[in-house]
């Protein structure tokens, strides 16, 4: 990372900016600091041993202008030189990207520190409103993301910046409140012993539900992947999965209420991910808000914080393109996760 001629931190261009999950990457190239993002089709995980040969075989070889940097967002904690995804067997080599890749920088975030990034500055075009009230221009954000996996983190502004906050929220735990909750509890599928919130708000969360309740019923769970459930209950052609998608938007709702609360978030809290995405007209139900506001004694505090389903469909590359423009808008810190040549 050098300095620019203002003295502002800058990553030399053109930059190479990647969103990485357990099932899909999804990268773009910045030319420079006013260019419009070139997006590159969507990249399966699975169909690449590693992602060395997914950039080689999917970005470097179809372009004639070679990124001098990479800003990349993983879905896993960033330690030491090797970073292994949560939810995919790639493994990042930051070095050995800069000696076989022909990279200037590399720098790693957490994926969801990207999403935090982004919705500093989401326009209303951008997210849909789904209840609560104004929100404070400067006060903390919370960003949670439904997806392969759960990715939570915060957004606060200090010192003049927004300074995103990453984690492994998705795994705090989850116990059963209602009569329902005790009858399908005891057929979720735990992991070591704990049911905790990944467990339940993901794609093979919805499964998990899905499934519980038809052990619960006594019924056979007749439909085998989460965008069959999903589906099914939109329609409402499955009352099993109709449940199934009531019971998530309520989980959902707790959870989101609980994040909310942590990082007192009254700039709101944002859904990010296709699921939120997919199941929105659920998300416009009652579930999902009485759960979020259900939280005595502070219940009405939780009333006035709005709550937002992210509706740009690359919401992590719009963040991190932002963020590779104009570093100095943003506290994202470079300390143990940035190599160079």
């Amino acid at each position: 990372m050098a300095k620019s001629n203002d003295g502002e931190l800058a990553f030399p261009f053109p930059i190479l900016i990647g969103d990485i999950g357990g099932t899909n990457a999804r990268f773009a190239l910045l030319l420079d600091a006013f260019a419009a993002p070139k997006e590159y089709p969507i990249i399966q995980t699975a169909q690449f041993e590693n992602i060395d040969d997914a950039l080689q075989n999917c970005i470097l070889d179809k372009t004639s202008v070679q990124p001098r940097s990479a800003i990349l967002a993983l879905a896993g904690p960033i330690e030491g030189d090797e970073v292994p995804l949560t939810n995919c067997d790639w493994v990042v080599r930051p070095r050995e990207m800069i000696a076989k890749l022909g990279f200037e920088e590399v720098l790693l975030v957490n994926d969801f520190e990207a999403q935090a990034l982004a919705v500093a500055s989401l326009s209303d075009g951008d997210r849909e409103k789904i209840g609560g009230g104004d929100e404070h221009p400067v006060a903390s954000r919370a960003v949670l993301g439904p997806g392969t996996g759960l990715g939570v983190a915060g957004l606060v502004h200090a010192m003049h910046a927004w300074i995103p906050v990453p984690g492994e929220g998705g795994h705090i735990d989850m116990g059963p409140r209602t009569e329902r909750d005790y009858q399908i509890w005891p057929f979720l599928e735990p992991i070591e012993g704990r049911i905790s919130a990944e467990q339940l708000l993901c794609g093979r969360g919805i499964m998990n539900i899905y499934r519980a309740i038809s052990a619960a019923d006594a019924r056979e769970a007749t439909l085998d992947v989460p965008a069959a459930v999903t589906s099914a209950a939109l329609t409402g052609s499955d009352a099993a999965a109709v449940e199934t998608v009531s019971l998530f938007s309520t989980y959902l709702g707790r959870v989101a209420g609980d994040i909310a609360m942590i990082f007192m978030a009254k700039g709101g809290v944002y859904l990010a991910g296709g699921i939120s995405q997919k199941i929105l007209p659920a998300l416009r139900g009652p579930e999902f808000r009485a759960a979020f506001e259900d939280k005595a004694p502070h219940g009405e505090l939780l009333r006035q914080i709005p709550t937002y389903v992210v509706t740009h469909p690359m919401a992590a590359l719009a963040g991190l393109a932002a963020f590779a423009r104009m570093p100095d808008r943003f506290g994202v810190t470079s300390e143990g996760r940035h190599w160079q040549r």
